[in-house]
């Protein structure tokens, strides 16, 4: 008997070391981090636990430790206690819960809080597919990738209800990693602002730094705005080219978007008249990567959502013709308009020269015969024809 009392006893006093006495009438605590429970590496972060008035103690346990964490007295009013991590690092990463106790005994413990620290390896990249234009109503899917040989990828909506979604990743034939989440239906009350992390399954709060913010634009049903450019829609690079939205439903703040990219700029109001108002983009024509075809979007400030969009706008830029004899395999791109004046069309941006009266050159390897004057379709914007062969230019010797 003396031995049973004694084992009874040290798996007591084993017991209570690592878990509290239950109390059915104690409420269980609730444990939360300010400002956020993803913590970018050093920085500080707050851990409360709220429990009851009659609380005398508070503890906080960390997953995998078996002694207690950190204990704390209740600050005023008394129903919660404040843990400091002064440095957050991969050793305060992890699961924590609290429990308190009272003249009645120990509460039960928490609900787990999962800390984060971020920060670490090379950050992924987060695109939209196919665009991170939706329309009100639909589903969007993200894909998060990156060269870092991550096990998971979480992806996170910021916002007061911070949801997020984790899902392990997949290795695609380029050699990259990343994972595709599903999110939807999409509404417009409220924003849509996205990022995502990698990390690996063995140190699953252990985080890389967040992706770049991706803004989902969602498109509703108002008026379309009108996309048109003052200069045409066929520029030399370098030359200044600004495409203009305008709108009269009053939008106070418009957003450009080009086919296939993922950036979506946005510009300054105008306020042209009462309703008439008008934003400028800008565009930088210094490489040939920024033709092609735009659309923006009007909306209002107190409304997440934006409106039909505009008409598609063309835009090709093309090299500067070359000045002098050309030679045999030199690279080059150029389009050579006729001098003149080309009347305005009836949105009040000039249009661009006919077909007939615009050269395009394009590079030709060496050794290769060089084309000759390709002709652009008047049938649709920038449709390039076939082109006519013509015979090389003979070598330039220097003098």
């Amino acid at each position: 008997m003396p031995h049973t009392l004694s084992a009874l006893l040290c798996l007591g006093l084993s017991m209570g070391l690592r878990t509290p006495v239950q109390a059915g009438t104690l409420p269980k605590p609730t444990l939360w981090a300010e400002p956020s429970s993803v913590i970018h590496w050093g920085s500080s972060v707050t851990i409360w636990c709220q429990g009851i008035l009659e609380a005398k103690e508070y503890h906080l346990d960390k997953e995998g430790i078996s002694t207690h964490w950190d204990k704390q007295k209740p600050v005023d009013p008394g129903d919660k206690a404040k843990f400091s991590i002064t440095q957050m690092i991969e050793h305060t990463a992890g699961r924590y819960q609290c429990s308190y106790l009272s003249a009645t005994g120990w509460s039960e413990r928490s609900d787990p809080l999962e800390l984060v620290v971020t920060g670490f390896y090379s950050k992924p990249i987060l695109s939209a597919l196919p665009s991170p234009i939706v329309t009100s109503g639909e589903s969007v899917i993200f894909k998060c990738r990156s060269e870092e040989g991550y096990g998971k990828f979480v992806l996170t909506k910021e916002g007061e209800d911070r949801l997020s979604w984790t899902l392990d990743s997949q290795r695609h034939s380029s050699g990259q990693f990343q994972a595709l989440f599903s999110v939807g239906p999409v509404t417009p009350t409220h924003r849509w602002t996205f990022r995502c992390y990698g990390s690996n399954r063995n140190r699953p709060q252990v985080w890389s730094p967040p992706s770049d913010a991706l803004e989902l634009l969602v498109s509703g049903g108002s008026g379309k705005p009108s996309l048109l450019t003052q200069q045409g829609p066929i520029v030399a690079s370098g030359q200044n080219l600004t495409l203009q939205c305008h709108s009269d439903f009053g939008y106070d703040r418009f957003v450009l978007s080009k086919e296939g990219g993922q950036d979506l700029p946005q510009s300054p109001v105008l306020q042209l008249q009462a309703v008439l108002s008008q934003g400028d983009f800008p565009l930088d024509t210094g490489t040939s990567s920024h033709g092609g075809q735009y659309r923006c979007y009007g909306g209002y400030s107190l409304s997440s959502e934006w409106s039909a969009p505009s008409d598609p706008l063309d835009i090709l830029v093309a090299a500067r013709p070359h000045s002098g004899l050309r030679r045999e395999g030199d690279p080059a791109v150029s389009v050579t308009e006729p001098e003149g004046h080309f009347p305005s069309d009836q949105r009040g941006g000039s249009r661009s020269p006919p077909a007939s009266e615009i050269t395009v050159w394009s590079s030709a390897a060496p050794g290769r015969v060089l084309p000759g004057p390709c002709d652009l379709s008047p049938g649709g914007y920038l449709q390039v024809l076939q082109c006519k062969p013509q015979q090389p230019l003979p070598a330039v010797t220097s003098q």
